[in-house]
Formats: structure tokens, C-alpha cells, sequence
């Protein structure tokens, strides 16, 4: 299997490869700056040839900084440049102070923003928070962020869009939405996860020369590129890509583990098995007669379906009833390789459950309830929450949202694919089938997240590019799995 992966890392990383740039290097910190700017001009010469005006946001930082002397050669190439300082200029660090200083003697001026009275035309560049806030946007910088997203031009922001905390990807009270985001020296691992996916618009990352230092440090976190499966060879045969065992579909809920059941068909598995209520059994393959249904209705019921199974997933359309729960401790006693999904989650948190040998697929509710908090505090460090729920229940974590993040123990990967029209039912239990499908093929848990992360999100993309986001069903998404799974 290839995995192809960008790597991310902390503010603190980031920080500390620019003292080391400066101090080891001995390259000044004016030197960097002046790179900062040349790079993110040139990206906007890049991106917008035709444009000649441009509307800097400066604010108290060497964030503020950047601004000056993106807008300093602004005005040297003959852009109409209008800059707003949201501080005392006189006030700014050393090096931010005298990108200001020549900017004014290359024939700038700073002028006061004012709500309801500034102009703002061109392409904005919001220069006001760099990787440092760690607070609410104070109430004075409000107004700014607002007319900056409202402002008719393109926005660009500086390093991170103001407002957003650069580690987690959650907003600090209000943040610029950013048509591009220039960041510096490395990516931040809080741009591709939670609501950064609202701001950061299209990434473009500028070294500033210094990428060496980074490579000596361990990413904090890795973006998934893309994936691809080996080929197969001819002579295989369906015993080589195993028996997936999925059991869910209480009553009311026969179309999740029909959903979950075809993806992993879809995914590859050799051979997919159902165990549901009953009253499901002669209807679930209806539409899909390679699955093999087996009526359960007790434990005994799925004894000698277990003992055939390489991989067992538990939870699409559970339910928490008595059978339910049943269903639940037959599969985790069975100690085969296991997804656990949905309502399996929600029973797993009323245990103290742990092993090596599951992916667990939270969304934010349910990381939520295994983890004994609110969805507030998964979302404010999603990063923290995957940790904690690997840490807490071993095997492999997928929480699931915005920025998809898979924690092993060891890494943290992060799939940024994806869209809203994925706000639909039905697709987790998708997600939980196709890792399910791979886990049988014999790819490693880890992997199989996230290669089934991946391409579930790029055939959600695929499909949305094709006929718009609204409307998009999770069985819609099974076949283009398959194809993507195949290029």
C-alpha cells in the first residue's frame, strides 16, 4: 500500500525553528520577515495577475509586521495600497517596527479603521493575529474581522486567518474566512481540522529557506495526499480478502447495515456476512444478493457466524436495546479485529472496554460520550480528544468531522477531503464498512483508517464536483468507492 502524506506541525515547532533559524543560522529575524513578505506578494502576483490594489490589516504583532511589507512591495511595484493599523505602529516589535518604518519611507501612509466609514477595495490581506492567539478576538479587532469578510475582493490572510487557533482549527470568538492562506516555514496542523475548513480557503506553504530545521523535528501530525492499494494478482481468489462479519439493523434501522454491509463489498472483502433482527434477514440482501443474511436473535445465533468471521463490525443500526447490547458483547468477546460504529460506540462508553485490535469511529457526539464530556470540549482541541480516546481505549481512533483525524497511538493523521453534502444519513455506516472491507484484505488497522477515511471523503468530493452537494445520499457513494479503490 502507498500512503502518500504532507507533514504538519505545532506552533510551538514552528516557533522553535525560527529561533534556531535565528540563533543557529544567524539569520536575522528582519531577514525572515522580508522573505515572509516577498513570498506572500509573489503568491498574490501568482494568483491575481491583473490586480494593481490592495487593502493591508495590520495588527500589534510581527504578524502586523508581514502586513507592512507585503504592502511595502505593494506600492514599489505601483499597487494603489491602502494600509488600516489596528495599533500603534510605534508600539510593534523590533523587526515588525522597521518592516513599518520602510514601508512609510517607500511612500506609505497608515490610516485609523473605521466600521462604518473605511473603504476597503482590492484584495485584502489580513496581517492582524499570526500563530499566537490563544485568547478570544479582543472586541476592538470585531469590526475589522467583519468588514475583512465582507469586503467584495479576495482575502489572503497571513500565516493563519486571524481568529483561528493555529493548533486546534477551533475559532477564538470570530475569524477571517480567507479565500488564501500563506503560511510560513511549515504547516500549521490547525489549518485542515474543525472549523479552519470555513477559513483557511486554498493553503500555500513559503519555507522562508529554513524547511531543513523542521526535518529534524517529528511532525506533529501528517495530511493525507492520497492513497493507493497494490494490484492484485491473477491468481487470487476470494479466501484471500476476507470474511467481513457486520451485525446491527435492530428494528427500524435495516437500511444502515445494508449501507455498511455494501460498502465493504465495495471496499474489496472476499465474502460479507450480515447477522440482524429477524425480521431483517430475507430482506437486507434483497437489492444486494452477495450478502449472505443470517437471522440473530440471541447469542447463540451468531457463535458459528463469528467463528468464520476475520473482522467484525459492530454498531450500523445497533440500536441500545437488550438485543442490542447482546449483539454488542458477543462481537467484543469474540476478540476478532473489530470496527465499532455508531450505537456500538454509545455501549462501548458505558463500559471500561480496551484493546489493540479496533478502530473506533466516534463523530464529535459520540467522542463526546466516550470520553465523558461535551462536544464543546471535543471540538476545541480535536487533536487532544483523538488522543484521549486512542489513550483511553486502544486500537486505532477515527473521530470523524471536518478534517477527519486518525490517531494510532504513535501518529496523527488528518484527511482534509471531504464536504457538507456528506451531512447525511447513512454515512458512517458507509465509512465503517470500507474499513471494515480493508481490515479483511489484511491491511494493518491503522492503515485500513485511513485509506477508508480517504477515499470515502474523495468519493464524496467526487461526486459533489459531478452534481452538487446538496442531495447527496450514502448509497450514492459505495460504487465511486470502488472505483477510486481501483485507480
Amino acid at each position: 500500500m502507498q500512503i502518500s502524506t504532507s507533514a504538519l506541525y505545532s506552533t510551538a515547532q514552528i516557533r522553535q525553528a525560527e529561533r534556531q533559524a535565528i540563533e543557529r543560522l544567524g539569520i536575522p529575524g528582519r531577514e525572515l520577515m522580508r522573505r515572509a513578505g516577498a513570498a506572500l506578494f509573489g503568491h498574490i502576483q501568482q494568483r491575481w495577475p491583473e490586480a494593481g490594489e490592495l487593502t493591508v490589516f495590520c495588527g500589534s504583532g510581527n504578524n502586523g509586521g508581514d502586513g507592512y511589507e507585503v504592502a511595502r512591495l505593494a506600492i514599489e511595484a505601483g499597487y494603489r495600497v491602502t494600509v488600516f493599523e489596528m495599533a500603534d505602529p510605534e508600539q510593534l516589535p523590533a523587526d515588525a517596527l522597521s518592516a513599518y518604518r520602510d514601508f512609510v519611507q517607500a511612500g506609505g501612509c497608515v490610516s485609523t479603521f473605521e466600521a462604518d466609514r473605511s473603504a476597503i477595495t482590492g484584495i485584502v490581506v489580513d496581517a492582524l493575529f499570526g500563530i499566537g492567539l490563544s485568547r478570544p478576538v479582543a472586541a476592538g479587532y470585531l469590526p475589522a474581522i467583519a468588514a475583512i469578510n465582507a469586503a467584495a475582493g479576495p482575502v489572503v490572510a497571513v500565516d493563519v486567518p486571524s481568529g483561528l487557533q493555529a493548533d486546534t482549527g477551533c475559532i477564538l470568538g470570530a475569524a477571517v474566512a480567507a479565500d488564501l492562506t500563506v503560511t510560513f516555514i511549515g504547516p500549521k496542523q490547525g489549518l485542515y481540522t474543525g472549523a479552519a475548513a470555513d477559513c483557511r480557503g486554498d493553503v500555500v506553504c513559503a519555507d522562508l529557506q529554513i524547511a531543513e530545521l523542521l526535518g529534524q523535528m517529528a511532525p506533529a501530525g501528517h495530511l493525507v495526499i492520497g492513497t493507493r492499494l497494490p494490484k492484485r494478482q491473477r491468481k487470487a481468489h476470494k479466501g484471500q480478502f476476507g470474511h467481513v462479519l457486520l451485525i446491527g439493523g435492530n428494528h427500524g434501522y435495516s437500511g444502515a447495515i445494508r449501507l455498511a454491509a455494501e460498502a465493504a463489498l465495495r471496499a474489496g472483502a472476499g465474502l460479507v456476512s450480515v447477522a440482524t433482527r429477524a425480521a431483517h434477514s430475507a430482506l437486507v440482501n434483497i437489492a444486494r444478493p452477495e450478502l449472505m443474511c443470517r437471522a440473530a436473535e440471541q447469542a447463540g445465533d451468531l457463535e458459528q457466524m463469528l467463528d468464520k468471521a476475520d473482522v467484525v463490525v459492530v454498531g450500523p443500526g445497533l440500536g441500545r436495546d437488550a438485543w442490542a447490547q447482546t449483539m454488542f458483547d458477543c462481537a467484543v468477546a469474540a476478540s476478532k479485529p473489530c470496527v465499532v460504529d455508531a450505537d456500538g460506540l454509545n455501549l462501548l462508553a458505558l463500559g471500561n472496554s480496551k484493546r489493540d485490535n479496533w478502530v473506533l469511529t466516534p463523530h464529535p457526539g459520540e467522542a463526546a460520550r466516550l470520553l465523558s464530556c461535551d462536544t464543546r470540549q471535543v471540538g476545541a482541541d480535536r487533536f487532544a480528544a483523538v488522543t484521549a480516546l486512542q489513550q483511553r481505549y486502544g486500537g486505532v481512533a477515527l473521530l470523524k468531522g471536518a478534517g477527519t483525524l486518525i490517531g494510532d497511538g504513535l501518529r496523527t493523521y488528518v484527511v482534509a477531503a471531504g464536504n457538507p453534502g456528506m451531512a447525511s444519513g447513512g454515512m458512517g455506516d458507509v465509512l465503517a464498512g470500507v474499513i471494515g472491507g480493508l481490515i479483511a484484505q489484511g491491511f494493518p488497522l491503522d492503515q485500513a483508517a485511513l485509506v477508508g477515511a480517504q477515499v470515502h471523503a474523495a468519493a464524496a468530493d467526487s461526486l459533489a464536483a459531478e452534481y452538487g452537494e446538496r442531495g447527496l445520499l450514502a448509497g450514492d457513494l459505495p460504487p465511486r468507492i470502488r472505483e477510486l479503490l481501483n485507480r
